[in-house]
């Protein structure tokens, strides 16, 4: 798309929702929505479209975040990043600065957070360093705002400077359990796991004062499983329990992710057991560990029974589920099923990976199933993102889905992606 065109579109947008108000949708609606979504500007037109927002005191179409919206917001946040359009971002978080809840901080550090999850941390910066002329206090809050949008801006350097910067030049902010857990995971996702069990000693030299809480614990084994010193880490799993630090559900999937890929009954059911023994009830990831490990060792009725019981033990399939379970069972030649569980995960509006799906297409044309083929690809690029309709269309033109006629050019082709 050339420059004049993208302009031109973005100008329609910006005069549509000026002149023409979208009716307005439930918060519950509008979520439901744009979890399907992927289109941009209709995500943003659902944003706009919310019936349940605080008054802006501007003439703006961008909702004022409640605690309500704030996940719609978010969902809306995301689907711009994805499409680097950084610019509407901007138009949609800067004018909520003018809201008379500026003042309060949970509502700015929302703000930052927001700039965060777009990868925007100079924006996020800015509107830190700006709380005082927008009459907004500081403290450990707001601070762990700009830590945390710098980690999802992949400035894991930043993390450490701002941790030393910031509490000396405002005597308000005091660094708490939440910001040490964030720049321990600085120090994780930048493969420096030594430098966050420095941290861990030092939290404890500062006493009740901050609190070494399992999360920051878990973040440390998962970087050493990850990084292969799984004797570090387990070794580090029992100084998180001896010193009364009591692992949870996401702590012991952090274990079942190293154990899936070695054998179920040895590797990974003595962690379940180990966690029903506990009293934890293992959720959704638990069990997608299990299911793959079955998978990967060959053992795919034992994967289908782990999905089928799922909801026995109070758990829904998630995205991964369906992903796992239509990829082993397309690449084991069990279309038909790989087909029947394609269609729930339609359904739960929780559709697999291209990756998958590109297995069930082939080899339902291959059993000379083509309606459901052309069925599936008919409704999985009405979700897919636009830059995956090329790789769809040349899979119809090489499956011989489509004829010659409804066949596009190749520049059409790569316009539509």
């Amino acid at each position: 798309m050339s420059p004049s065109s993208s302009s031109l579109r973005h100008c329609r947008l910006l005069c549509s929702s000026t002149t023409t108000t979208p009716s307005p949708i439930t918060i519950s609606a509008a979520k439901a929505r744009l979890r399907s979504v992927y289109d941009p500007d209709e995500a943003l037109s659902i944003y706009t479209s919310l019936s349940d927002h605080s008054p802006s005191p501007t003439p703006t179409p961008t909702p004022t975040p409640t605690a309500s919206t704030r996940y719609a917001q978010d969902l809306t946040i995301k689907r711009l990043a994805k499409a680097r359009r950084y610019a509407d971002i901007e138009s949609l978080i800067e004018p909520q600065k003018k809201s008379p809840n500026i003042v309060q901080e949970p509502f700015l550090s929302t703000l930052i957070r927001s700039y965060g999850r777009a990868g925007m941390f100079d924006h996020a910066r800015r509107t830190f360093d700006q709380m005082d002329e927008l009459g907004t206090p500081r403290t450990a809050l707001s601070f762990n705002a700009l830590l945390s949008a710098c980690n999802q801006s992949k400035q894991f350097d930043q993390v450490s400077k701002l941790f030393e910067q910031i509490p000396n030049k405002y005597n308000k902010v005091v660094p708490d359990k939440v910001s040490y857990g964030i720049l321990i995971r600085s120090f994780c996702e930048s493969g420096n796991a030594e430098g966050a069990l420095a941290l861990i000693d030092q939290m404890r030299e500062k006493g009740n004062n901050v609190e070494v809480t399992a999360i920051s614990y878990t973040t440390i084994i998962d970087a050493l499983y990850r990084k292969g010193s799984v004797g570090e880490a387990e070794s580090i799993w029992s100084e998180m329990v001896s010193n009364g630090c009591a692992p949870d559900v996401t702590a012991y999937n952090v274990r079942l992710m190293h154990a899936h890929h070695g054998k179920p009954d040895e590797d990974v059911v003595p962690v379940l057991q180990e966690m029903s023994s506990l009293g934890i009830t293992p959720d959704t990831i638990s069990y997608n560990y299990l299911m793959t490990c079955y998978c990967k060792n060959g053992m795919i009725e034992d994967a289908v029974k782990v999905y089928e019981g799922l909801k026995g033990k109070g758990c829904a399939p998630n995205a991964t589920t369906f992903r796992t379970l239509v990829y082993h069972l397309c690449n084991n030649g069990d279309f038909d099923r790989g087909f029947r569980v394609y269609k729930e995960s339609a359904k739960r509006d929780k559709i697999p990976d291209f990756g998958s799906l590109k297995l069930l297409v082939r080899g339902l044309v291959e059993k000379k199933k083509v309606k459901d083929a052309k069925g599936v690809i008919r409704t999985v690029k009405k979700k897919f993102p636009a830059n995956f309709l090329n790789a769809w269309k040349k899979l119809e033109i090489e499956l011989g889905l489509v004829s010659k006629e409804e066949s596009p050019a190749e520049e059409e082709i790569a316009k539509a992606a």
